[in-house]
Parts: structure tokens; sequence; C-alpha cells
């Protein structure tokens, strides 16, 4: 693949608009509309080093440009890892990638979880379908420091058995002790066993703080509405409910516009929010 549009290896401070070749380590298909791509960071590793709720852009050449959530382990600076859904001509054509290949990045880009805030608090995170992997690197940051927070619980959504995301790590949470897994999923079949319903309906089963709590939501727009709406009911404040927004990035530094949210771009406000400074909008229909 031709790297003209890559700054070489004697450059590779990156500009923010400038993407750098990174190689494909591994590529694994997890539903049938979601994989995940292991890359290799190109030249010094430390440009790479991202916090949890943050994303890369990643350039196919010949194809084109998409800003994807970093679902990897922040302490792991050695790979980048991409959770994707393939939903529009670039994601496609990530997915039919070889392993070796070679493909564009830039970043990472935008604002994090507050892990720090968190601190001291329950943990809630809360997601819906592919947005259990943005949400990923939250958990994982936690886990890794474990005594920084209290109860930590994760309440997982899809729309089927097969469309869950990470099944055995998910799996494997639920038997630490220490981490209150629930998942729930919209339609089963006679083989699923777990919770039937949208993820809201999982709220009164879990054990948390809602005065000491800090909520962390990832999944549909109105799937965030209604988690929102219903913590604010069970008594978690506002300003403690952060939601992680998904837009058509182009440039991600805020100047072309694409991932205008009202007054805020989601590339450089966001795409981490309190909810009180985005729930008017999220109120909004065709916003």
């Amino acid at each position: 693949m031709s790297h003209g549009l890559f700054r070489g290896p004697a450059s590779l401070a990156p500009h923010p608009m400038t993407p750098v070749p990174a190689r494909i380590r591994a590529t694994r298909r997890d539903t049938v509309e979601t994989f995940t791509m292991v890359l290799d960071p190109p030249g010094n590793r430390a440009h790479f080093a991202f916090s949890p709720g943050q994303f890369n852009m990643v350039y196919l050449f010949g194809v084109g440009e998409v800003a994807l959530s970093i679902s990897g382990d922040p302490s792991e600076p050695s790979q980048l890892v991409h959770t994707i859904r393939e939903v529009g001509t670039v994601t496609r054509a990530l997915a039919q990638c070889a392993v070796g290949a070679s493909v564009g990045v830039r970043g990472p880009f935008g604002t994090p979880w507050p892990m720090e805030r968190a601190e001291g608090h329950d943990l809630l995170l809360v997601a819906g379908g592919v947005g259990l992997a943005p949400l990923r690197p939250a958990l994982l940051y936690a886990l890794a420091a474990r005594a920084r927070y209290g109860r930590i619980v994760v309440l997982y959504g899809a729309r089927r058995p097969d469309d869950v995301l990470f099944p055995a790590e998910l799996e494997t949470l639920s038997k630490r002790g220490d981490v209150e897994v629930r998942v729930t999923v919209d339609r089963a079949g006679d083989a699923w066993h777990g919770a039937v319903g949208v993820v809201t309906s999982l709220f009164g089963r879990a054990t948390f703080d809602p005065a000491r709590t800090v909520a962390m939501l990832c999944g549909p727009e109105v799937m965030m509405r209604f988690s929102a709406r219903e913590l604010a009911r069970r008594g978690v404040p506002e300003d403690q409910v952060y939601v992680s927004m998904e837009r058509n990035m182009k440039c991600a530094v805020g100047v072309c516009g694409h991932c205008q949210y009202g007054p805020h771009f989601v590339c450089k406000d966001g795409p981490v929010f309190p909810h009180d400074k985005v729930a008017r909008l999220l109120a909004l229909r065709e916003v």
C-alpha cells in the first residue's frame, strides 16, 4: 500500500491532520456487524498513548477516513485496539483488510471519561450495543486501580444474544466478586437464560449508592436519554452523569464543522460530555 499521504519515519511527531502508517497486527470478528482491529502504533508509541474515552481517526488509502473509539487497555500503549461496527464505506473496507496491511492513524483526540473525578465513588457503566467498546478502557482503567473506586457496576443491553460484545470477558468479570455485571437483550431465543428488556430495566437490580455514583453512558442517543432520566429518578446527581457522543467527524480538530452538536463540536468538546451540558440537545430529534 502506498504511503504517499503519510509522514515518513523521520518525522513521527504527528501533525494532528497528517495520518501516519500503522500495521494491522490482528483482527477478530466479534458479531455479524462488528469486528476488532489491533494496530501496531507507528514510530514513537508515546505519541499514541490515550485516556479512556478518546478516539482515533483511521485512514484507509483510496477509501477515506473514519473516527473510531479506542477499545483497548490504556496501560498497554504497545497496541491500538478499535472495535468497529460496519456501517459505512470505510468501516466495511477496513473489515476486509488483512493482517499486515497498513492504515493511517491520527490521534488520539477528544475528552476522556472522568476517571479521576470518579475516584472514591461507585462507578456505573451503562452501555448499549457497540457502546460497550468505548467504555471498555474505563473499566480496565478502574480495575487496574480497583482500590480507588467503590462498587463497579456494568449494565449492558444488546439487541440479540448474538450481538453481545465481549461475552467471554463479561463472563470472567461477573465471577470476580468485586464487579457487578448485568446483561439484557431486546429479543431472545430459547438458548438465552438471561434478562430480556431494555437496559434501563436493569437499574432496579443493580447495587450502587445514587448519591455517590458517577455514571458513564454510551450507546444510541435514545438509550442514553432514557438512562439519564432513570438515573435522575433514582437520585444520581445530574452533574455526575456523563455521556459519549458519536458524530460524523472529518477533521477531529474542530475546523470542518461536520460534528457540530448545537454549540459544541464533538471532536474537541467531546466525545465525552457531562450530561447536564447536552441534556437539552439529547431531547431534540434530528439535532
